[in-house]
């Protein structure tokens, strides 16, 4: 496993991959990563419940016990199964978004079974099945000091933008010519690029991306969604991190007015293995103002927030499908739990796509959408009323990117949703009573 943490700027080589000589290394200097002792590594957490789910379980459930980054091999245990998986720590994001002083993420992607129980549960413990693999299958690759690329086995898929990309077709008095802060290309299943950058009709989208277009600091408004006096800028990494269930990156970056920082953002992100013809991204965003300021979207249309940018070829061949069914008209201002864009894409040998799932504990839940069939899905929160933010208090806004090969049904979207709250709702149960899971 991968595992690097530094409050600073990360210097890195091109291809990040550390063995397990050197990952033990970096964990006997554990006071210097804010580790917990070794007897509090040794702790095991009690039973982890899981409900039951149509397909796989990609959780990431919270542990006080044992601490990230152990050089060792995990995994998860069903108890009265047959089912043994890799389990990879990782660590306990705080309410700000920093990094937990102690415990760990337990990530793990459960398969689903033939059987139909109500819940499963499992227990963590040091791997010991030699068919369960703990080899790291992802890698992180540096480009051009701007650009960090996740590779699983070789095939691409995100890169994150922490700094400034610059387009030189866009004309120069345009303040749209740059950004930073933003993940393109996102990648499909088979190797296509998803997501769209400075699109001819709207040059300010650009990939996977949160902002909002009116944001007023001091009685003065700003616009964040096309970079008018007010601008997001990298600060620093938070974590690092490639093993084998997910490559795991924090990032802290800073809304700045001149030289001013007047908010906090802090970006994270897990990207699982890709199984099938589906993949999970899960993506945090935590906004800390800084000052007391206001958020609000656009009237009517309700875009302000988390937005993906699809790079679809033509709008006639795009297909949007949400809990209010499959349209192909827009939808303005509308309430979703998630909502999916299905397409054609250059480099795909067929229909391809992806779906934004929101976190059930999402402020506001559930917020408004803005979609469109030549490319953009936009989540609208606060959404069109303003909303004023007092200096100090976070924001946690948590979603689930879900990609895959192919068309999906509204049925199949509904499943892959239920998937994701199994997810959310699994948690730890004290091991002598699993039975008493959500009581």
């Amino acid at each position: 496993m991968t595992y690097r943490m530094n409050p600073g700027l990360f210097v890195s080589c091109p291809v990040r991959e550390v063995g397990r000589a050197t990952a033990c290394a970096i964990l006997t200097i554990s006071l210097a990563l804010g580790c917990t002792t070794a007897s509090s590594r040794a702790a095991e957490p009690s039973v982890l419940r899981v409900p039951a789910a149509a397909g796989p379980v990609a959780v990431a459930v919270e542990s006080t016990q044992i601490a990230a980054g152990s050089a060792d091999d995990w995994e998860l245990v069903e108890i009265g199964g047959q089912t043994r998986v890799a389990a990879q720590l990782a660590p306990r994001v705080a309410a700000d978004g920093t990094v937990a002083g102690v415990g760990s993420l337990v990530l793990a992607v459960i398969p689903p079974t033939a059987a139909s129980p109500n819940s499963r549960h499992f227990r963590l413990q040091r791997r010991t099945a030699t068919d369960v693999t703990g080899a790291t299958v992802f890698k992180l690759i540096e480009l051009d000091h701007a650009t960090l690329k996740v590779v699983e086995r070789d095939k691409p898929v995100l890169a994150y933008n922490y700094g400034t990309i610059v387009n030189r077709l866009v004309p120069e008095t345009d303040r749209r010519r740059a950004r930073a802060c933003y993940v393109h290309p996102l990648w499909g299943l088979d190797g296509e690029v998803l997501t769209d950058d400075f699109p001819r009709d709207h040059y300010h989208h650009h990939g996977v991306f949160w902002a909002w277009p009116h944001v007023v600091v001091a009685g003065q408004e700003y616009d964040l969604w096309t970079n008018a006096g007010i601008e997001q800028r990298f600060v620093r990494w938070l974590h690092q991190e490639t093993g084998s269930v997910a490559a795991v990156l924090g990032v802290e970056n800073g809304w700045f007015i001149g030289q001013r920082r007047v908010a906090t953002e802090r970006v994270w992100m897990r990207a699982f293995p890709a199984g099938g013809s589906e993949r999970t991204l899960d993506l945090e965003i935590y906004l800390v103002p800084l000052v007391p300021l206001s958020l609000q979207g656009v009237g009517g249309k309700s875009y302000g927030g988390l937005t993906v940018r699809f790079a679809v070829k033509r709008a006639d061949d795009t297909v949007i499908t949400s809990p209010v069914g499959t349209t192909r008209e827009d939808l303005l201002e509308t309430p979703l739990a998630w909502a999916d864009l299905t397409s054609r894409f250059a480099g795909a040998p067929g229909r391809s796509g992806g779906a934004i799932f929101i976190h059930p504990r999402h402020p506001n839940f559930p917020p408004t959408w803005l979609t469109r069939h030549y490319g953009p899905l936009c989540i609208g929160w606060p959404g069109v009323d303003a909303r004023q933010y007092e200096p100090g208090q976070p924001h946690r806004l948590p979603y689930r990117i879900w990609i895959h090969a192919g068309d999906r049904t509204e049925e199949q979207l509904r499943t892959a949703y239920a998937d994701f709250t199994a997810a959310v709702n699994a948690q730890w149960n004290d091991a002598s009573r699993p039975d008493a899971a959500g009581k």
